[in-house]
């Protein structure tokens, strides 16, 4: 046995696994579990034998200049499949348990996935499910020949050496046994949740990453939350410093696609220096912006916002720090070399070997971000991504920090009175704190996600936006949100679409916009400068806005002002839009919910006005 075994405290039942399997490999190194990628050559085909299908290749891994890429052989495989999850234990929750899906207990599979590891070579993997300062011992077991599994997860989570783990015992386990995807369920993506009193295990019956090594960590740190009353929030946050060196801390939430690495991302500009604003989708008019310098961002984190109860303090604002040791970036946006000049030059010539998903790879040549992997249609991946150590990434924040404004991103479809859509939504909207709540128990996914398969009709992400990743209650998580916003009364909220406003194309630009917007103004905007919006979801629209002596036309910031939308165009995506929370809302309205809460809801489900909401939550100007 692996004497880097003894270290560990593992359950008779591992022990057994360890015992009786072809061999166990414990890294030590990062650059040894590296190698172990590509099986000793630059190009390694990871296939399994499955029981009535022979040889099945998953993907394969290809040593690049810059680090390992991974190419899926199928097009499913290459994004989240939002309906993976599924709960073994019989304590509380609303997802799927797996009884009752597959008809037949946990157990049985659970007992057929230890004899299979007894098959394999395995990796075994200890890291921190939060990352390395204040996360929960943890393990990974895999099979040796899915070794990249195990790097992307050291660069996800932070690398332990085993060497310096004396007396480590798991608070949580990842399991990966991919060949049962095909045997079980039918080639579905499927992560199975077992909660014990002190741990929660993940059974990952896949190879893509999203579902376990990212979001299956994200799982284990809600249940720990929800156990101790705290939350990690679905964000990035970035330090904003203004060119007259003024701070201000900005948090943006919201489902997979709704612009939080973006929030990160300095403003894309064209050849001359000028900022494209929007594309009229009808008529193709270009509305360009001059900017001089803007603000210099100091990223906090990118998907993952830790807010330990030990954090928080005096000041009257939420304080967090990063969930991850590295950012799983999607980089559907970088197009062509100069998109993204920082990821760029990480990701180009790295220090360490990196880890691509869904990039064309050449063996011994440079993997490149802007060169996407086709899928069988000819069109490019719509998730390509790197993983990239937080410690690279330039101005990094190590410390907590106390968030000034909550920002809420939701992607828009294009709208018209001709073509009505819940599109309707102004650069940026001030809500007060009761609004802010709905929103995130609704967390709409929005227009055409790119980050999970089936991302084109409007629903609901769920509770926080982190639902997908959640295994108990609803109710609990919506109770710890209000909690956590009414703790915290001197954040203020805002809302920020992306992709469309109206009948503009905008893509990221409104976030970025009102990011230097708010910064200039050190979160604050002053009453006078908002109107409530026409539907009272949107809170309070602006009316008027100005940068670098410009300003931002009222069509931008108050759809109902635009030719194409008018009144009833607006009118009708505002019924869109408020239909799809009333019928999302009542599936909180239980006797366990918050009687705070259960008063916005009542607020809302009367057709409260705004009001209203500012009577039960004001808005701190």
């Amino acid at each position: 046995m692996n004497a880097l075994l003894n270290k560990f405290t593992f359950s008779p039942e591992i022990l057994d696994v360890i015992s009786n399997c072809k061999s166990v490999w414990v890294p030590t190194t990062k650059a040894e579990l590296y190698e172990m990628c590509f099986g000793g050559d630059r190009r390694f085909n990871v296939v399994y034998d499955v029981p009535g299908k022979g040889p099945v290749k998953e993907c394969d891994v290809t040593r690049c200049k810059n680090g390992a890429a991974v190419n899926y052989v199928e097009d499913y495989m290459r994004r989240r499949d939002p309906d993976c999850m599924r709960i073994a234990d019989d304590g509380p929750t609303d997802k799927p348990r797996f009884q009752d899906v597959y008809g037949y207990p946990f157990d049985k599979l659970r007992k057929e996935t230890m004899e299979w590891f007894k098959t394999q070579e395995l990796i075994f993997m200890p890291f921190n499910s939060g990352g390395n300062t204040y996360g929960y011992p943890s393990m990974l077991i895999c099979p040796k020949n899915a070794a990249f599994f195990a790097f992307a997860l050291a660069h996800l989570q932070g690398f332990i050496s085993a060497a310096e783990c004396e007396g480590f015992k798991p608070r949580a386990f990842i399991y990966v046994a991919p060949p049962f995807r095909h045997s079980h369920f039918n080639g579905r993506q499927v992560c199975v949740h077992n909660r014990t009193e002190d741990c929660h295990e993940v059974f990952s019956y896949n190879l893509y990453p999203g579902p376990s090594a990212k979001k299956g960590v994200y799982s284990i740190l809600l249940d720990i939350g929800e156990r101790e009353n705290w939350v990690t929030a679905h964000a990035s946050c970035g330090r904003i410093v203004t060119p007259y060196e003024n701070e201000i801390v900005i948090m943006h939430e919201g489902a997979s696609g709704g612009g939080k690495s973006e929030m990160l991302q300095d403003i894309t500009r064209l050849e001359d220096g000028t900022v494209l604003l929007s594309t009229n989708t009808v008529t193709g008019e270009e509305t360009i912006l001059n900017l001089g310098e803007t603000c210099h961002i100091e990223p906090v984190c990118d998907d993952m916002a830790t807010c330990y109860p030990s954090l928080q303090n005096d000041s009257g604002k939420l304080v967090l720090v990063d969930g991850e040791g590295g950012w799983f970036l999607r980089m559907d946006g970088v197009t062509h070399y100069g998109c993204d000049p920082v990821y760029e030059r990480i990701c180009t010539e790295p220090d360490e070997p990196l880890c691509f998903f869904n990039m064309e790879a050449h063996r011994g040549a440079t993997c490149l971000i802007w060169e996407h992997t086709l899928d069988s249609n000819g069109q490019p991946c719509p998730n390509p991504r790197a993983i990239v150590p937080r410690e690279k990434v330039p101005n990094i924040v190590t410390e907590p920090v106390e968030v000034d404004v909550r920002t809420f991103g939701v992607r828009m479809p294009p709208s018209t009175a001709e073509d009505p859509n819940y599109g309707i939504m102004g650069m940026m909207h001030v809500i007060p704190p009761a609004l802010a709540w709905l929103w995130r128990l609704v967390a709409p996914r929005g227009f055409k996600n790119p980050s999970i398969v089936g991302g084109g009709e409007l629903k609901s992400e769920g509770v926080g936006s982190y639902w997908p990743f959640a295994t108990g209650l609803r109710v609990k998580q919506a109770n710890l949100l209000l909690k956590q916003i009414l703790d915290c009364p001197n954040t203020r909220y805002v809302l920020i679409p992306n992709q469309h406003i109206g009948v503009y194309k905008v893509g990221f630009a409104a976030e970025w916009l009102s990011r230097e917007y708010l910064a200039r103004h050190n979160g604050r905007i002053k009453p006078d400068h908002l109107e409530p919006a026409r539907c009272p979801l949107l809170g309070y629209a602006l009316k008027d806005m100005k940068l670098d002596g410009q300003k931002i036309r009222s069509k931008f910031l108050r759809t109902e002002t635009q030719d194409r939308m008018g009144l009833e165009g607006y009118d009708a995506g505002a019924k869109i839009l408020t239909d799809f929370f009333e019928k999302e809302l009542k599936k909180f309205d239980t006797p366990d919910l918050d009687p705070i809460g259960k008063q916005i809801i009542d607020c809302f489900m009367n057709g409260g006005t705004l009001a209203d909401y500012e009577a039960i939550t004001p808005t701190k100007f």
